[in-house]
């Protein structure tokens, strides 16, 4: 295991985040550079170096967090992780969906051996490392990720619901982030209004900024150097934006 997530996690190898690195990994993770290591490489390597952290990064708080989502309800549901598994296969790879599976399930008994306090504690710790290690453009992705994972089932629970909100939170997101987030690939006119987080009611201008701020923070090219893959799911994510401006347009017939 490693292949997909292993080696060193850039920004967020140390703190809470590399805790819970050292119990999924093991002995792997005295292998890490530590972050204060002085290592001279070319200005080529440097950009490649931050890059690869900055992704492994982003890809096991991706992971932690996933763990939280899922077991918010106290239930590890099959169709939740079936979708997980299949999340991964199709937007990485097949090691992806095999190693990210292996780290999940560490992580669900990593959970069972602290007590849900004190992991609640803990990703409240992992949610304060993340915001201040990463843009706002990934913890905004992270988000999209978590909420497609929470849909997965067809419903929502309370807890599920609440544990989304408590992460964007911790994050520094804004309020009302995740219940837009969950609007994201709906096909009604209420979940394109409620992915703009505006209601009917709302001015044409209104609408209008609304869907430019959206497009702004989710273009893409925010994301596109975490890696192909990441900026596939972006893409996906910004064509339902986009599709949701059109179905506002449409009835309200603005052009």
């Amino acid at each position: 295991m490693g292949k997909w997530i292993g080696g060193f996690l850039g920004l967020l190898s140390g703190g809470p985040l590399g805790a819970l690195a050292g119990f999924v990994f093991g002995a792997l993770i005295d292998m890490f550079v530590p972050i204060n290591m002085e290592v001279h490489r070319s200005p080529e390597e440097e950009a490649r170096y931050q890059q690869q952290g900055n992704r492994n990064g982003f890809l096991f708080s991706l992971m932690v967090l996933t763990a939280h989502i899922v077991h918010a309800d106290g239930r590890i549901m099959h169709s939740e992780m079936e979708f997980v598994r299949r999340f991964l296969r199709t937007n990485f790879n097949a090691d992806a969906e095999r190693e990210g599976e292996a780290i999940l399930l560490k992580l669900f008994q990593q959970k069972k051996q602290m007590g849900a306090m004190q992991w609640d504690n803990q990703i409240q710790a992992v949610c304060g490392q993340i915001s201040t290690a990463m843009p706002h453009e990934h913890r905004l992705q992270l988000i999209a990720f978590l909420c497609e994972i929470a849909k997965a089932d067809g419903t929502i629970a309370p807890e599920e619901r609440e544990a989304l909100r408590q992460v964007c939170a911790y994050m520094n997101l804004e309020a009302g982030t995740a219940d837009q987030m969950l609007g994201l690939g709906g096909s009604s006119l209420n979940e394109a209004y409620q992915l703009f987080g505006i209601t009917p009611d709302a001015t044409d201008d209104e609408v209008r900024r609304a869907y430019k701020k959206m497009a702004m923070q989710h273009h893409p090219d925010r994301v596109a150097h975490l890696g192909e893959d990441v900026r596939r799911a972006s893409e996906k994510k910004f064509q339902e934006i986009n599709e949701a401006k059109e179905r506002i347009y449409k009835a309200r017939g603005m052009k």
